[in-house]
Formats: structure tokens, C-alpha cells, sequence
């Protein structure tokens, strides 16, 4: 299937590794001419996946400054921003001070408000543009061990329903897709702390997050970056607002 996409610039915020990567590679594998940013620099490898690197850190106003202008100087202006970040400090919300929330509002929500500011202008005057912000299912199952996560992720859902009622008259699309349990850094990370706080190992912790999903296993991130790609595609042009889960049926209630 040909998205329609070839030739575009499209910006994939932390994307280089985990499901950041996947979208980078799926969006260059569609012709579009990728640039991603992280705030360390990847093994060489990883490069040539895509057009361009900058070094920059979400969380940071003038790091996602920088990157757009530079980005806007070397490959033209952006037609595809993809938002993603690594999640906010895990624990119970008892355990967790004001500086983890004050640091996950910064690098989960105020980010995406930065970076569509940043963007939405030019996309505006072109009347095209595609945008996906990559939250989580915790957006609508709240989680006990990422509260910090599953509030700011909820709060994400509306600003993409805002975000979307307001560009769509100039054709810029705003959706959101909310992953399951996909196997990257961060997942192992969390089946460490659960391991840990249940005297079990990580590979149990996996095995038993995997027992949970009705399609008996968690994701590869390709089968996500597939979903974000369909949405910043031309076909997807009368699709706006939506929070997509990509959880292989875990989330029982309303999509």
C-alpha cells in the first residue's frame, strides 16, 4: 500500500531506540525524509536509518526549538511530527515527590504542546500536515505503579481532541496512539521493578503481562510504528481525534 508520503519531512521526537526507532524506520522505508532527535547520540548503526540526528532533550523548550529550526534549515518544513517520549519514573503516586511530577509534565505533556506549536504554523499554511502523539493504554487503565503516567496520558487524550477540532479546518490531522504492553528498554525496566516489589524474576513478570493480553503476548514496536504510520499517511485524511489503542484487546472498556 502506498501512503502517499514519500518526499515529506517528518519529525519522530526520541526516536532512537524502542518504538521511537520502529516509526523512524517504518516512516523512511514510506519515502518520507526522517529526522529524529534523543538526548544521546545512537551507535552508528542506527544513522542510517534515517535522514537526520540532533541531540536533544524533550523535556527542554530550547533543545525542541533548536531541533525544528535545524531540521526546517537542512530538509525543509516538517509535514509529519510523530510525539514520543521515555515514560515518567514509575512507583506508587504515595512514593512519588513534586519532582517527578513536575519532571513527567515537562518531558510527557508540555513537550507535545511545545512541538505542535512549534510545527502546526507551517502545516497550517500548506493545508497538509499529519500528527500522532504516542501515549500509552494507561491513558484510559489507569495504572497503581505509573500514576504519574496514567494521569498526564489522560490529560494527552483531550489535548489530542483539542488539538484535532482546531487544525482540521486547514487539513492537519492530530491523532494519538495509545500502545499495550510492547517489548522495549522501558518494558524491561518495568518488569524489573514489579519483580522486585513481587519477589518474582523479570522473565516472570514478562511471561505473566503476556498471560494478560488476549493475543497471548506482548508487542514487537513494529506492530505499533505500523499504526502511527497508517495515521500520518494521505489515506488517513478523515481521521481526527482519535486515540487509538494498539494493545492487542487488553483494555476491556470503550476503545
Amino acid at each position: 500500500m502506498d501512503l502517499g508520503v514519500a518526499g515529506k519531512v517528518a519529525l519522530v521526537a526520541a526516536g532512537t531506540k524502542g518504538i521511537g526507532l520502529a516509526i523512524a524506520k517504518e516512516l523512511a522505508q514510506e519515502g518520507c525524509r526522517v529526522a529524529v532527535c534523543a538526548r544521546s547520540e545512537p551507535d552508528t548503526s542506527i544513522l542510517t536509518s534515517f535522514e537526520r540526528f540532533d541531540r536533544a532533550d524533550v523535556s527542554v523548550a530550547t533543545d525542541l526549538e533548536s531541533w525544528v529550526e535545524s531540521v526546517r534549515s537542512s530538509l525543509g518544513e516538517p509535514s509529519i511530527l510523530v510525539t514520543n517520549t521515555g515514560g515518567p519514573p514509575a512507583g506508587p503516586w504515595t512514593e512519588l515527590g513534586d519532582a517527578a511530577w513536575a519532571q513527567g509534565f515537562e518531558s510527557t505533556l508540555l513537550n507535545v504542546v511545545r512541538l505542535v506549536r512549534l510545527v502546526a504554523p507551517g502545516m497550517r499554511e500548506r493545508k497538509w500536515g499529519r500528527i500522532v502523539h504516542l501515549t500509552s493504554l494507561v491513558a484510559k487503565e489507569p495504572s497503581r505503579l505509573l500514576p504519574i503516567s496514567s494521569t498526564l496520558r489522560a490529560g494527552l487524550t483531550a489535548l489530542t481532541r483539542l488539538q484535532a477540532t482546531e487544525l482540521a479546518p486547514d487539513g492537519v490531522t492530530v491523532n494519538a496512539v495509545l500502545p499495550g504492553h510492547t517489548l522495549t528498554d522501558r518494558q524491561l525496566h518495568l518488569a524489573q521493578v514489579r519483580a522486585d516489589r513481587e519477589g518474582t524474576s523479570p522473565e516472570e513478570a514478562l511471561a505473566k503481562q503476556a498471560e494478560e493480553v488476549p493475543i497471548g503476548r506482548l508487542a514487537d514496536p513494529s506492530e505499533v510504528a505500523a499504526a502511527v504510520a497508517f495515521l500520518c499517511s494521505a489515506r488517513a485524511s478523515y481521521i481526527t481525534g482519535v486515540s487509538l489503542l494498539v494493545d492487542g484487546g487488553l483494555v476491556r472498556g470503550p476503545g
